[in-house]
């Protein structure tokens, strides 16, 4: 499951030269949702840059905001609708401002998006970003009528060619695949994202190469259940392999794998390539066979545990983190206990907690009305989940207070004079140093915990 939050790009950092090409105007992307959003938003900036339009950092200064959007959860929803009520008042500011809004709540919820946010000015699904420049510049002409939409899913389109802007930051998001295949009964990413598709591993591995030689030493494999990847005799693994060794990159991660596709070939690369992180996502989403089952997740809790312990057993001190949905459609006590107990067993270094959001036209929202849990319930069994995996968190954490780990600094922290950073195995930590040293490796000795986070002191 995908974790939501908002994420306003700034101005570019150092990018390779581009073709300079005649002024288009300025536009300002304000993005929510997951890693694939962030990716998306670079995309769409890369097009838009081509186009001759210039990236700014604040909405004030824009001739075009898009907000780029998540659909996975119903709260995220509902801070875009507030957040495109608050962009209105630029109008008043400039009358041909051009509001448009992307991604995948306006693929799920199109027209009705021009109906319900007065002032939207386009609507464009994932699989349409290629044609946004030609279609804001016929806004901003009045050569077409605002209030547009783009929704059609192209069962090709991997953006291939498309030049992205990266932004500041140290870590650089390259999409392998995009869509899903998997169909869980919960999730709306295959109604607004389509059917899988994989990009050639010869595209993944220039596009790397392309990171590295900007500077990046971190690169982020991305994909709906990017471990099913296959490209012609490519598997996920092997492009792995590739993409770890591809000169200057120092770290590479992926998101979001499946548990069904961890195989001893990926687990045999992530304990062979060093520069692979000894990290590991992997969303149970339940710890009831009956559950799982409902959900069509297609491993039972003992799977998925065998799936945990092969994976402890070949990539030794790997971290592991999930995602977990309590309330989900006809979870009993006896459902929710049965997590609580896989939790606890398992003894995850972090996980993503969420309480069931029922999501229109996906077939969980289909079982009969009396097996959806009251609000109440659902509150409650999230809140016991939470206090279990916080103390379980904190007991791990603590476990590895005075140990040494290298760590990537990644921007400046709360208090003054502290960066952040995370280690190999995606922990933050918080230590004395100067924000210039942002994009560099720091040695650091762990002093203490807050629970999810490090105290550090260089060494």
């Amino acid at each position: 499951m995908e974790r939501t939050r908002l994420v306003t790009l700034k101005t570019p950092g150092a990018n390779r030269p581009r073709e300079p090409r005649p002024l288009g105007g300025r536009v300002y992307i304000e993005t929510y949702g997951c890693q694939m959003n962030i990716n998306d938003t670079e995309l769409m900036e890369g097009l838009l840059v081509d186009e001759g339009y210039v990236s700014v950092d604040a909405p004030e200064r824009a001739d075009v905001i898009l907000v780029n959007t998540c659909a996975i959860r119903e709260h995220a929803e509902r801070r875009v609708r507030g957040r495109i009520g608050e962009l209105q008042r630029y109008r008043k500011r400039h009358a041909g401002l051009v509001l448009g809004v992307t991604g995948c709540m306006a693929q799920r919820l199109g027209p009705r998006l021009i109906e319900e946010a007065a002032g939207v000015d386009l609507v464009a699904g994932p699989d349409a970003y290629r044609a946004l420049p030609e279609l804001i510049g016929s806004i901003r002409a009045n050569a077409i009528e605002r209030g547009q939409t783009l929704l059609g899913l192209d069962a090709e389109e991997n953006y291939e060619g498309v030049q992205s802007v990266r932004r500041e930051g140290v870590s650089a998001w390259i999409t392998v695949q995009r869509g899903c295949d998997h169909r869980c009964t919960f999730c709306i990413v295959p109604f607004v994202r389509g059917s899988e598709k994989n990009r050639t591993p010869e595209a993944v591995l220039a596009e790397t190469r392309g990171a590295a030689e900007e500077g990046f030493t971190e690169v982020v494999l991305l994909g709906q259940t990017v471990n099913s990847y296959e490209s012609g005799d490519w598997s996920f693994a092997a492009l792995l392999r590739a993409v770890s060794r591809v000169d200057g990159i120092r770290r590479v991660r992926f998101t979001s794998p499946h548990p069904n596709d961890v195989t001893p070939e990926l687990l045999e690369v992530m304990a062979e390539e060093s520069t692979v992180c000894r990290q590991l996502h992997l969303p149970v989403q339940s710890g009831s066979d009956r559950i799982l089952k409902r959900m069509v997740r297609r491993y039972t809790s003992e799977g998925f545990r065998g799936k945990v312990e092969a994976a402890r057993r070949e990539v030794p001190g790997i971290a592991l983190s999930t995602d977990v949905i309590v309330g989900f459609p006809g979870e009993t006590g006896a459902d929710f206990e049965a997590t609580l107990k896989l939790m606890r067993d398992v003894r995850f270094d972090d996980a993503y907690l969420y309480k069931y959001s029922p999501r229109e036209g996906t077939p969980a929202t289909r079982f009969p009305a009396p097996d959806f849990v009251p609000d109440e319930v659902g509150s409650e069994r999230l809140e016991r989940l939470i206090g279990e995996h916080r103390a379980i968190q904190r007991e791990i954490n603590e476990s590895e207070v005075g140990s040494r780990r290298e760590v990537l600094i990644e921007r400046s922290a709360r208090s003054a004079g502290d960066v952040l950073g995370r280690t190999e195995q995606n922990k933050v930590v918080a230590f004395p140093g100067d924000p210039c040293r942002i994009g560099t490796y720091a040695q650091v000795r762990l002093t203490g915990t807050t629970g999810a986070t490090f105290m550090g002191q260089p060494c």
